[in-house]
């Protein structure tokens, strides 16, 4: 048997495969195996496991995912603030002074004018 990396996740039609596997085992009323790992009473065990730690890693991706919602809102929020912060700064000292410059905004007077680019005149 080759080695298996258990790093990866199974497919879930490995894990709907081995369920019904599992399911259909219960219905045979003589199995008896000297394997521990795969007696029925290891195999329920093992599948009681599977389910409560599915459940587990449901139960934290829903509160990933709303701390997610939250961290992003968040950040939201406070660029929306900035974004006001710098108007008020643009109002209150005018596009061309250092506090304007020191909030991260470019001086009008820093800004590069359009040059105009010369027309050739056409003969005709």
């Amino acid at each position: 048997m080759p080695t298996q990396n258990t790093t990866r996740r199974l497919p879930p039609q490995v894990i709907s495969q081995d369920v019904t596997s599992w399911h259909g085992l219960q219905t045979v009323n003589t199995y008896e195996t000297t394997r521990a790992d795969a007696s029925a009473a290891n195999l329920q065990q093992a599948y009681q496991a599977m389910l409560t730690q599915q459940q587990i890693e449901n139960e934290k991706l829903a509160l990933f995912r709303a701390a997610a919602d939250a961290a992003r809102l968040a950040e939201w929020e406070f660029h929306n603030a900035i974004l006001a912060m710098k108007e008020v700064v643009r109002g209150q000292y005018g596009s061309d002074s250092n506090q304007a410059q020191a909030v991260g905004l470019k001086k009008k007077s820093d800004r590069k004018r359009r040059t105009r680019k010369k027309q050739l005149a056409v003969a005709s």
